[in-house]
């Protein structure tokens, strides 16, 4: 086992080259949050990857997730979850190979939370894998969003309840990250297309997904609301905004924030 600082200093690292939209929000929570809240997402990136490879068919995306859920379940058995990647080991990116490492660090009175959490995730992706993410009714693109970022934010509610004693509402924490969800699928929708695969609800416009994330965005802005500690809500209140702001530019015709836009949000919203 690697020396918890040497471990932390990588996993900071990898989170940076994973994420640096989240890298930049995660900057503004104290030490031990900030270990909890990285290690969480790195565990739930590690699944994310498996699920978005573009490479492994369906099926086995659906048996490595399901797999990897039912270790999640017990005490994370690292060597049984080493076996199970070794065929695809070549194309799985570093995050999602050292899935063991991203746990070890993870406090451990809250790291079962963050393993169940992840399992649940993982269980889901399985389930729409061997669907090959077809939606076709609304209740379908809830209970998709729901699994692969609504159940982030119950797991951050959980999280800020253990380490900030912050009660916050669950239902909320769900709209929220179907929320950001939505802005996903909308800037991803020409790439999903293209490769086969169906996000939206039949008989759904674009304006109809616009709706759709603008409800969630707002159960995320009354989510907020609830956040006293300034730390919490500064990493709340980022990835919500850029949110918001992803919208209005692809409602003007563009696919994107621009850098400097996403510089300028954060600078706005840090010196509130």
């Amino acid at each position: 086992m690697k020396h918890q600082k040497e471990l932390y200093k990588e996993a900071m690292t990898v989170l940076k080259a994973t994420s640096r939209t989240f890298f930049i929000p995660i900057t503004f929570l104290e030490k031990e949050l900030k270990t909890t809240v990285g290690t969480a997402y790195l565990c739930m990136r590690a699944i994310d990857e498996i699920e978005d490879d573009e490479k492994l068919p369906n099926t086995i995306k659906a048996e490595l997730l399901h797999a990897t859920s039912q270790l999640l379940l017990k005490p994370f058995d690292r060597n049984a979850y080493l076996k199970l990647l070794e065929p695809y080991r070549h194309q799985l990116p570093e995050v999602t190979l050292r899935l063991s490492d991203w746990l070890a660090l993870c406090p451990e009175g809250i790291r079962n939370t963050v393993a169940s959490s992840t399992s649940e995730m993982a269980d889901g992706m399985a389930k729409w894998a061997s669907k090959g993410w077809h939606i076709q009714t609304k209740e379908d693109l809830d209970e998709y969003t729901y699994y692969v970022a609504g159940l982030v934010g119950t797991m951050l509610s959980d999280i800020w309840l253990w380490g900030a004693g912050i009660k916050t509402d669950r239902e909320l924490a769900i709209g929220y990250g179907r929320g950001l969800q939505a802005v996903n699928i909308l800037r991803n929708q020409s790439e999903d297309k293209e490769r086969g695969v169906q996000f939206i609800p039949d008989g759904w416009t674009r304006n109809d997904l616009f709706q759709y994330a603008e409800e969630n965005l707002a159960k995320a802005d009354q989510y907020n609301k609830s956040i006293s500690k300034r730390s919490i809500l500064m990493f709340c209140k980022i990835p919500l905004a850029l949110a918001h702001k992803t919208l209005d530019t692809m409602r003007k015709g563009n696919n994107k924030m621009t850098r400097k836009e996403v510089e300028q949000t954060v600078e706005e919203i840090t010196s509130e």
